[in-house]
């Protein structure tokens, strides 16, 4: 769970307060980026289906998904989902991660 949580922290350091146009014209950005999107999704697809199942309210399939259409159909990755994902999902899961490892020290 760290590990998305430090996945999610590297996105956000990596964006800062730049543009959609420019984290796309930024190639090394972008890429470090979907790198760490890539990570997350395997992270949470390495949690077990028990705690996947305790936590409903973070879409675990969305986020694998997400991995495995990066991973796999990279050729046919539309950087404004991508941009979405990290404006619209990172950040409610950042709070749920960090719910989830407090509640387990």
């Amino acid at each position: 769970m760290a590990d998305i949580l430090q996945a999610i922290d590297n996105i956000v350091k990596y964006i800062g307060d730049t543009s959609m146009e420019e984290f796309i014209a930024d190639g090394m950005c972008y890429h470090a980026v979907v790198y760490n999107l890539m990570i997350i999704g395997e992270a949470a697809n390495m949690l077990t289906f028990d705690f996947r199942e305790e936590h409903p309210k973070t879409p675990w399939k969305e986020i694998t998904g997400m991995r495995n259409f990066l991973v796999h159909d990279y050729h046919h990755v539309e950087e404004d989902i991508v941009w979405k994902a990290i404006q619209e999902d990172l950040p409610p899961l950042r709070e749920q991660v960090i719910e989830y490892l407090k509640s387990s020290q």
